[in-house]
C-alpha cells in the first residue's frame, strides 16, 4: 500500500483543488479522503506544498510509431503503397523500447492515443496505451479506440500521382468503402451464420464493421473549415460516430461546432510551424475560443510534432491565450480520456481508477515548475 498525503489534489471529478490523502493498493486508488491514518507497513510519500494531478493524456499521438533520431527504418506511420487501409493496427507499429515512451512518462504523460497517421483516407486503428513499459500488450487500455480517417491536404499530396488529386475523390473513396461496409454487414447478418450464404471475407470490410455498428468512431483529420464540415456531413450521412481531430480553423466556426454536441475535438498541435496552407491560421487561440464557446476539447501534440512531454505547455500556451486554467487542465486529463473511451480507467482520481499521478512543484502549465514525480499503474516512474 501506498500513501500519498498532505497534497492540494485536482481529482478533476470537481473544479476545485482539495487537500485530500491518495491510498494505493497495487495498481488503483482504493481510497481519496482529507484523513487517512497510515499503518506501519505502508510506504508513505509526503506530497506537502505540492499540486497534485491526474496522470496526463494525449488523445492523439503518434508515440512509438515515428521513431527518435531514424528515418525509414522508425517510420511506421504511415502505409503508403494503399490509399485504404482500414485493416491496419496501430499497436502492431509501436515500439515502446523507444526514448519518447520515457521522456513522456517523466514528463507527466500517462497515458496517449497513438496510431496511424494521415496520408490515407483510411489508415487503420489507433489504441490507447499507458507510456510505460517494455511489451505494448502489457500496456494496453484499449487496442481498438476508433478508426483513422483523413481530410485535407494530406490524402492528395501523397496520392495526388496515385488516382486521388481532390477533395472529392477524398470523400468519394470514404463513402465507397462505408457503402460497402454496411452491404457486407447486411450480407453477413442475412446469412445467419450459413456459410453457403456469407459473402467472401474481406479483411479491409471487417474492419470498418465496429464503425458501421458504432462501436468505435472514425478519427477524422481534418483541419480547414470546409474540411471539418465534410467530415461531419459524412458523419450524418452513414449515422456513424465520429471524433474531430486537429481543427485548426475551429476558432472560425466555433459558433457551429458548438451546436455540434455529438462531435468531441482534439485540437492540435498549435507549437510548431505553419508547415502547409490548411495550417495557415495555426494558433492557441482556436483551444482557447473553442473551449470558451463550451466546448469540451482535449489538447494535443501531435507527437512527434511536438515532443509528447511538452503536453502540459502546450495546455498552458492555451491559457496564456486566453483559455481558462480549470479548462485547460480538463483538456490533458479527463476530457481526452472520454475522448478515446478510457474514462472508466483513467482520466480523474477517483476510487477504482488506475493510479496515474502527477506531482508537480508549483503549476505544470509553467516552464519553470517542474514534475516532482510521476506514477502509471501505482509505480514511480525512475530516470
Amino acid at each position: 500500500m501506498k500513501l500519498i498525503k498532505n497534497g492540494l489534489v485536482y481529482t478533476m471529478t470537481k473544479d476545485e483543488a482539495e487537500h485530500l490523502n491518495l491510498l494505493i493498493d497495487g495498481s488503483v486508488f482504493v481510497k481519496v479522503e482529507p484523513h487517512i491514518e497510515p499503518e506501519a507497513d505502508w510506504e508513505v510519500i509526503d506530497a506537502a506544498g505540492m499540486n497534485i494531478y491526474p496522470g496526463f493524456i494525449d488523445a492523439h499521438s503518434h508515440l512509438g510509431m515515428q521513431e527518435s533520431s531514424i528515418g525509414f527504418e522508425g517510420q511506421d506511420t504511415n502505409e503508403m503503397t494503399d490509399i485504404l487501409t482500414p485493416h491496419l493496427r496501430g499497436i502492431d507499429g509501436i515500439n515502446p523500447m523507444d526514448i519518447t515512451f520515457k521522456e513522456a512518462a517523466l514528463g507527466g504523460v500517462t497515458t496517449v492515443g497513438t496510431g496511424p497517421g494521415s496520408a490515407n483516407v483510411l489508415g487503420g486503428t489507433f489504441c490507447a496505451i499507458k507510456t510505460v513499459g517494455h511489451r505494448v500488450d502489457d500496456m494496453v487500455i484499449n487496442d481498438c479506440v476508433a478508426m483513422k480517417c483523413a481530410f485535407g491536404e494530406n490524402p492528395k499530396r501523397c496520392y495526388k500521382d496515385k488516382n486521388n488529386f481532390s477533395r472529392m475523390s477524398t470523400a468519394a473513396k470514404l463513402r465507397e468503402m462505408l457503402i460497402k461496409a454496411k452491404e457486407y454487414d447486411e450480407k453477413k447478418q442475412a446469412a445467419k451464420g450459413n456459410p453457403c450464404k456469407m459473402p467472401k471475407w474481406d479483411m479491409k470490410l471487417e474492419a470498418l464493421l465496429p464503425v458501421i455498428h458504432k462501436e468505435i468512431p472514425l478519427k477524422a483529420h481534418a483541419h480547414q473549415a470546409n474540411d471539418i464540415f465534410t467530415a461531419i456531413r459524412i458523419t450524418k450521412e452513414f449515422d456513424v460516430r465520429m471524433t474531430l481531430e486537429h481543427v485548426t480553423d475551429g476558432a472560425l466556426i466555433a459558433e457551429e461546432l458548438a451546436q455540434e454536441k455529438d462531435f468531441m475535438l482534439a485540437v492540435g498541435p498549435s507549437l510548431h510551424s505553419r508547415s502547409k496552407f490548411e495550417c495557415k491560421n495555426l494558433d492557441f487561440n482556436a483551444p482557447a475560443v473553442l473551449s470558451n464557446a463550451g466546448i469540451p476539447i482535449s489538447i494535443i501534440t501531435d507527437a512527434p510534432v511536438v515532443p509528447q512531454q511538452y503536453l502540459a505547455m502546450c495546455a498552458g500556451l492555451a491559457v496564456q491565450a486566453g483559455m481558462k486554467p480549470i479548462e485547460a487542465l480538463k483538456a490533458i486529463t479527463i476530457n481526452p480520456a472520454r475522448h478515446l473511451g478510457v474514462d472508466h480507467r483513467v482520466g480523474s482520481i477517483e476510487v477504482g481508477k488506475d493510479a496515474d499521478l502527477v506531482i508537480v512543484d508549483g503549476n505544470p502549465f509553467e516552464i519553470l515548475d517542474t514534475v516532482s514525480m510521476v506514477f502509471v499503474n501505482g509505480e514511480r516512474v525512475t530516470e
